[in-house]
């Protein structure tokens, strides 16, 4: 009988094991250095990605809810001011805003690619409304051509949260590419392990090309201070710590192998799925690279928790991203506004399945995870 390896949403040990030395190398050294806070590393990876991500300033933080909490911290909105953001996501763009005492204008999200739903936003809008936070989900880019155009014509900021999709362009109609997150105002970063630049731990960043937000983003960082002792403003403590910074240094070298490793996993998965009866695949735009932070299908609502169980049994894992759309949350109950019907919202959450991605995917993976998603919806 042939040993098979057990199937994983994502697989950072095979990860770590390709470039292992590498690593052990970059620990190493912090340990020897003995400059767990503020090392060089924390510098020298803030300008790398700087460069790789074609932006003036990288500020780094403890963790991508930091980075957008700090982010709108330096906007200087005040409560009671709205925010608009996606109802089909992860709740971090949300709650950092209801943190502060800010609105959540909840928004529906387009059926094909999940992200805002740019159609809605003039509806969304009200003389309370201050900013947009359009979240690359999944690892696509938002239509921020019209985004942008929208904030500049309604004077709005825009917070990019690119914790899904650091590496993804957007092409905008004259033919200039851009990095996600680097094109609204501010961008924010999240280095949770199983993201696509993944650290040991927590890690986050904020991305701008505003250079007095740059400064202030980095105050408020370090407990509203430029100088030791002197503070200028209301900050928080939130940094990237030198060990983290050092393996995502090392990491951010591999990223785009890393992308290409996502993209061909995907492409093996369209050409799987593609004749499956009732599943629809993910939507590529021609105008955004997709990085595939996951690889998310649609099936009808119905069957969608049965297959999900007939995965496990399987031994085949499987996530629902996200089972309650925003709106939904107990905890934004009274401190929120809803836009709209969000018809969508709700539907992805009871009809979207996502499969495993990571770099360490083989065809042979893939084609026993293929096999069981034909077996149930063809039976």
């Amino acid at each position: 009988m042939i040993n098979m390896k057990p199937l994983q949403m994502v697989d950072l040990v095979g990860q770590y094991h390709k470039i292992r030395d590498e690593i052990n190398l970059a620990i190493q050294q912090v340990l020897d250095s003995a400059a767990f806070i503020n090392g060089a590393p924390v510098r020298q990876f803030a300008e790398n990605l700087s460069r790789y991500l074609n932006v003036k300033h990288v500020i780094p933080c403890g963790n991508g809810t930091d980075a957008l909490q700090i982010a709108l911290m330096a906007l200087d909105l005040k409560p009671g001011d709205e925010v608009i953001v996606p109802a089909f996501s992860y709740i971090a763009s949300a709650e950092a805003a209801a943190l502060l005492g800010l609105v959540p204008v909840f928004v529906d999200v387009d059926e094909n690619t999940f992200n805002l739903d740019v159609n809605q936003l003039e509806a969304a809008l009200s003389p309370k409304t201050k900013a947009i936070i359009p979240v690359h989900l999944f690892g696509q880019s938002c239509d921020m051509e019209t985004v942008m155009a929208f904030a500049k014509k309604q004077e709005l900021f825009v917070l990019e949260d690119n914790a899904q999709a650091i590496g993804s362009d957007f092409r905008f109609s004259s033919g200039i590419c851009r990095k996600t997150g680097t094109i609204g105002h501010i961008g924010c970063l999240s280095f949770f392990p199983s993201k696509n630049l993944g650290a040991f731990g927590d890690g986050g960043a904020m991305l701008t090309n505003d250079d007095a937000l740059a400064e202030k983003l980095r105050m408020i960082a370090n407990h509203g201070q430029a100088k030791k002792y002197y503070h200028s403003l209301i900050g928080c403590n939130s940094r990237l710590d030198t060990l983290q910074a050092a393996i995502l240094d090392v990491k951010l070298k591999h990223l785009d192998e890393y992308i290409a490793a996502r993209q061909a996993a995907a492409e093996r998965y369209f050409d799987l799925l593609k004749e499956v009866p009732e599943v629809i695949l993910p939507n590529v735009e021609e105008r955004s690279k997709h990085v595939f932070h996951q690889f998310t299908l649609q099936v009808p609502k119905e069957k969608r928790d049965a297959l999900k169980q007939a995965l496990q049994d399987a031994g085949v894992p499987s996530m629902i991203y996200y089972p309650v759309p925003l709106h939904r949350q107990q905890a934004f109950a009274g401190q929120c506004r809803i836009s709209g019907e969000l018809a969508v919202s709700e539907k992805l959450s009871e009809t979207v399945l996502s499969l495993p991605m990571h770099t360490e995917l083989t065809e042979e993976m893939q084609q026993r995870i293929c096999n069981k998603i034909k077996e149930f919806m063809c039976k």
